[in-house]
């Protein structure tokens, strides 16, 4: 009985999630002249599919593994299920049958009743399977399966991106190396960098130094310094070069809790 419940509070939160995360992704392609509820990361990764149906599976499948251990091991999903799985299995599922992206990954109706329907199934299977599964394979989850997905994220996506940037043009590979590089230092996994860079790279190269891209390149660089503020990394490294962190430093990040 306590499965059936499960499975039915499973089902409706799946399909509710699902559904926003379909619609998020497919209108994120549509920003700004249409506001959007998603993530640049997810728009970064689905557009480094390039339309094509087996990419977006094989993408989304690397991460259900990490989402599925994660569930079983400790009982709570990651970002992975609504960033990576369920938006990449929908336009999955939609470009098996027609290719045109403006019609399928790029069309919120269609992304949003998929994204309803995979989100349903992964969330009842996640759901449903952590909560019959016995404890002493719960532990083996968490000492296996995470740590390859660990290693497939932290160590083979940055590479794929970084590659991916490269590929992209002189211009994306030099700023996908930089951010790239930049984002390993500062956020410990080079993703992000890769993704920004790629944007910032095929947006001068589509529009040149417009203002658009001068804003662009801007924000990133803001989000960099914020980010590395606030994750104390400036300290880390006056530290790192044996030098002293200043006391006024040091007092601006007590103040504000950095």
């Amino acid at each position: 009985m306590h499965i059936v419940i499960v499975l039915i509070q499973s089902i409706i939160i799946g399909g509710l999630v699902g559904f926003a995360t379909g619609v998020g992704a497919a209108r994120m392609w549509n920003a700004p002249t249409v506001q959007a509820l998603g993530a640049w990361r997810t728009l970064g990764e689905m557009n480094a599919c390039e339309g094509d149906a087996a990419s977006h599976f094989a993408f989304g499948l690397g991460f259900f593994f990490n989402a599925w251990a994660s569930t079983v091991g400790a009982g709570a999903f990651t970002q992975d299920v609504t960033h990576r799985v369920i938006p990449n299995w929908a336009a999955a599922s939609l470009l098996i049958r027609n290719k045109d992206i403006k019609k399928t990954v790029q069309n919120p109706k269609a992304m949003g009743i998929a994204g309803g329907l995979i989100g349903m199934v992964i969330v009842a299977l996640l759901n449903t399977t952590a909560s019959a599964i016995p404890e002493s394979l719960q532990v083996t989850a968490i000492h296996v399966l995470v740590p390859a997905a660990t290693i497939l994220i932290n160590t083979v996506m940055p590479v794929l991106f970084w590659l991916a940037a490269i590929d992209a043009g002189r211009r994306s590979g030099l700023m996908g190396t930089i951010f790239a590089g930049l984002a390993q230092l500062i956020m410990g996994n080079a993703v992000p960098g890769a993704v920004l860079g790629i944007l910032v790279g095929k947006g001068v190269d589509e529009l040149g130094w417009t203002k658009t891209t001068k804003i662009m390149l801007t924000a990133v660089i803001l989000l960099f310094v914020l980010s590395g503020f606030f994750r104390g990394f400036d300290m880390l490294l006056l530290k790192s070069f044996n030098l002293g962190v200043p006391g006024w430093l040091n007092s601006l990040h007590n103040a504000i809790g950095g």
